[in-house]
């Protein structure tokens, strides 16, 4: 996402009578266009309850899932790992559900998204797969790993699932100066989308209001009554899966950016000593790690999954 800012801020100044809705389209075209000559395909499945769960499939090898976060899609948030791990694994990146082109007629909650990314495992008849997820998309990565018996290896990025609590919430809404969390992960405007964006990213960018107003439109207008539930029954699914016996777990790296705003860094670390895995931590980086640093990002996770 960090490349995505810069990507908007070069083409506002080189392009000062484009209009903000042509950069939005020209750089979702140009990912788009950059993972089909990579060899990726994007395709779509039906879910049982209603709705599609739109996804991205490309290489050849061990199946390695990798899920987004809040806000994003897979294309925004994984391309440079999807077209640097494509090289060696089956690499499928769906767009969660309320995000990109996914929906499901089920309730927004963590349970639904996870039931809609085993639809997908199941549809392409993967027995056991690897899986990595930042922020939410992580959330759902440690909610899959309750079925440890099709994890092979899981990879958590900046995200602290069972042990993120209530008074974690309380110090996340104070530190962005806001009255919820759903205020901040579900702006209301080109203004929200700039506050979200300087609390993800180590280095607050300038954006033009007109882009601004335009990354809220075309990535953040729709689907917002499921997305705020998303986040208000977090919550209750943290408590469910913070039942499961955590040495049941399969083998899991944690990956965390020393200036995380959203989940600092001493969440990692006790998720880490909770789950007994080990934790990487990446200087100078903030929460959106997979934007800020793609090939670490890659190179970490190939490494571990690598290992005997």
């Amino acid at each position: 996402m960090k490349r995505f800012l810069h990507y908007f801020i070069l083409l506002s100044i080189l392009l000062s009578v484009t209009t903000g809705c042509e950069v939005v389209r020209w750089k979702t075209e140009h990912d788009q266009s950059s993972l089909k000559k990579e060899g990726f395909s994007k395709q779509q499945i039906s879910l049982r309850e209603g709705g599609n769960l739109t996804y991205w499939e490309g290489g050849q090898g061990q199946p390695l899932l990798l899920l987004h976060g809040f806000g994003g899609t897979a294309a925004a948030t994984w391309k440079a790992e999807m077209i640097q791990l494509s090289k060696k694994y089956r690499v499928i990146a769906p767009d969660l559900l309320w995000f990109g082109e996914s929906y499901s007629d089920n309730s927004a909650q963590l349970a639904t998204q996870t039931n809609a990314i085993w639809q997908l495992v199941d549809k392409l008849k993967l027995k056991k797969i690897d899986v990595a997820g930042i922020s939410y998309g992580g959330f759902i990565t440690y909610d899959m790993m309750l079925t440890p018996e099709r994890i092979n290896k899981a990879v958590i990025i900046a995200s602290p699932g069972p042990l993120f609590n209530d008074q974690d919430l309380s110090d996340l809404v104070q530190r962005a100066g806001i009255q919820s969390p759903e205020e901040l992960f579900v702006p209301n405007n080109g203004d929200g989308v700039k506050r979200l964006y300087d609390n993800v990213f180590i280095d607050k960018k300038i954006i033009p209001d007109f882009i601004a107003n335009q990354i809220y439109h075309d990535y953040f207008s729709q689907w917002k009554l499921q997305r705020t539930q998303l986040i208000k029954t977090l919550p209750n699914d943290r408590d469910r899966i913070h039942q499961y016996d955590p040495k049941k777990l399969p083998q899991t790296l944690l990956i965390w950016g020393e200036n995380d705003q959203i989940f600092p860094l001493k969440s990692g670390i006790k998720l880490s000593q909770y789950i007994q895995a080990p934790i990487i931590v990446l200087p100078k980086t903030a929460h959106g790690i997979t934007n800020e640093k793609p090939t670490i990002t890659a190179d970490l996770i190939d490494n571990f999954l690598s290992l005997q």
